[in-house]
């Protein structure tokens, strides 16, 4: 067993905060400055000082581990990356705004890497010919980069992050299947050592392409992805990726079409109650852009369209709402009044609740005036169905027909089948069995290793401070010298002892310090174990705290450390 070193808090970088920071959203952000573990550097940019630099290397070590064990190698790319891989494959132009873009001194363009499918790919190029060096599967624990338009809550959405990304390289796409799996279930067993409560939801792969994709979600109410969760059955879902089934009805006994003067009534709340219909029987036409193409989205008016979620269905295409110099530039599409019936140079895509049969009222591309009885199928065509609606509590579940529950989420983790998208760009061959060049196949896996940090102290932090599993914790036990002399003596003797027995000890002697504002900030710090000597330390007697339990008790030091060791 080795001997830890004890570290003392009279020499470590860390002062504690009493008062909260004022730009602080979050529990995490709130706690991590406060307890010395973060500090901000500039918008979205972070300084690790050693009780966090400690937490972040115990959450690498714990994903190192279970990369390796399923045969995973690890590597070291570069952050700084040239824009041409990435023109290739299209991102260089997808990534937008997002992309840290820089220019070296002799002009050339350069990037600092979001994600590395590209690189890798060509690394694999580089040093895989045949079957028989493939499976391979890579991956690196590096920091990455993305320009975010609004960084905030701490370390949870920064412009500098770290970040586990591994890729999968096969001959088959049951080879792909396999190394998906392997890191499915590595997944499952890094999130349950580093103690992090985690659900596995199915996903939409977007701009990242391919066909399987499933994310790994903390709970949170801190969270920024809302997930969908059925109480009656397994299933589990971004929102994004929610569907509806698209159920034709029986529409042959709807009534013609008719036209009705509407005046002022731009808005579906003013339509409804104009008419005295529910908004549910008006029909909403949204107008957007799609790689500067108008395009209508029709959806139940009482239902929203999911920007994110359309954005999601039609990547890489860049999607955008029209603006008033679209409509000036179509005279045919009346603003608040647009209907699908009739409509000309204009794709229409619908949500599944629009379906063949069903009857609507609707614009009817007139100034004032509206149509009803708008039959999909007989007056109108949808050219394709889309899931695009904000998913409400309620909604029917798509496995079981349930009515779902929506929660926040905090994303820890995605893992996709890339398939041959990379490949296809860069020409990724190797020699087949048969002596014939076989387009290889690919996995793209990620784990926000910073943000699992800000996840876990999200979800275990009570009312007094941070409260780390003892697999990520900065130490194993925080010893407090709650006094002078006979305090300090067996809190020494205490931590000594302790570092002997290889646990990793924090002590606090810092002098001129009240008992008070020590235990304090052990609590606010959140080791596993808090080992305090105080007022019976001449007896040999300590106090010890489970910080993660909350409980307290008084007992001889060797029972103590018999107990902690």
């Amino acid at each position: 067993m080795s001997t830890h070193h004890v570290q003392r808090m009279s020499r470590l970088m860390a002062k504690t905060l009493r008062e909260d920071p004022a730009d602080a959203e979050t529990l995490s952000h709130r706690l991590l400055v406060r307890a010395g573990y973060v500090r901000r550097s500039s918008a979205g940019v972070w300084t690790w000082l050693p009780l966090g630099k400690k937490v972040l290397d115990n959450v690498s070590r714990i994903v190192r581990e279970e990369m390796d064990a399923i045969g995973a190698q690890e590597v070291l790319l570069p952050a700084l990356l040239p824009k041409e891989p990435y023109e290739v494959s299209g991102r260089w132009s997808e990534y937008g705004d997002l992309l840290f873009r820089l220019k070296d001194r002799k002009g050339a363009d350069y990037l600092l890497g979001p994600t590395h499918e590209e690189i890798f790919t060509l690394v694999v190029k580089d040093q895989c010919t045949s079957y028989k060096d493939l499976p391979v599967m890579l991956y690196q624990i590096q920091t990455k980069y993305r320009d975010e338009a609004r960084p905030r809550s701490g370390v949870l959405r920064g412009r500098e992050f770290q970040m586990k990304d591994s890729y999968s390289f096969d001959v088959s796409d049951e080879g792909l299947a396999e190394s998906y799996r392997l890191h499915r279930e590595a997944y499952v067993r890094i999130f349950e050592r580093l103690g992090l409560d985690h659900r596995i939801v199915s996903a939409v792969s977007g701009a990242m392409g391919g066909s399987a994709s499933e994310e790994f979600l903390a709970p949170a109410g801190a969270g920024e992805d809302t997930f969908v969760d059925c109480p009656d059955c397994d299933y589990a879902a971004n929102t994004e990726a929610v569907t509806f089934a698209l159920t034709p009805v029986e529409g042959s006994g709807h009534a013609p079409l008719e036209e009705i003067p509407t005046p002022d009534t731009p808005t579906i709340e003013t339509l409804a109650a104009h008419l005295g219909v529910p908004a549910s029987a008006t029909l909403k036409n949204l107008l957007v852009k799609v790689d500067g193409e108008i395009t209508a989205v029709g959806v139940p008016g009482d239902r929203e369209v999911d920007l994110g979620k359309l954005g999601e269905h039609l990547a890489p295409a860049v999607v955008e709402l029209v603006t008033a110099e679209d409509f000036a530039g179509r005279p045919d599409l009346v603003r608040g009044y647009v209907g699908p019936q009739g409509l000309e140079k204009v794709r229409y895509l619908a949500d599944p609740r629009v379906a063949p049969g069903t009857a609507w009222v609707t614009g009817a591309n007139k100034a004032d005036t509206h149509a009803r009885n708008v039959v999909c199928g007989r007056d109108f065509e949808v050219d394709q169905y889309l899931d695009v609606v904000v998913v409400e509590p309620g909604d029917p579940c798509p496995a079981c027909g349930a009515g779902l529950k929506l929660d926040r989420a905090i994303e820890i983790g995605h893992i996709f089948q890339l398939g041959r998208k990379y490949a296809d760009a860069f020409g990724l061959d190797v020699l087949g069995r048969e002596g014939k060049p076989v387009r290889v196949t690919m996995g793209s896996y990620g784990i926000g290793v910073s943000r699992a940090v800000a996840a876990l102290a999200e979800q275990t932090a009570d009312e007094r401070g941070l409260r780390w599993p003892a697999a990520v914790a900065p130490a194993d036990v925080h010893v407090v010298a709650a006094g002078k002399a006979v305090p300090l003596a067996l809190a020494e003797e205490a931590a000594a002892a302790l570092a002997a027995a290889g646990r990793r000890v924090l002590l606090d002697d810092r002098p001129g310090l009240s008992p008070g504002v020590k235990l304090t900030d052990a609590e606010l710090i959140g080791v596993p174990w808090i080992l305090v000597a105080g007022r019976r330390s001449a007896e040999g007697a300590v106090e010890l705290q489970d910080r993660t339990a909350g409980t307290r008790e008084e007992l001889p030091l060797t029972e103590a450390l018999a107990r902690v060791s």
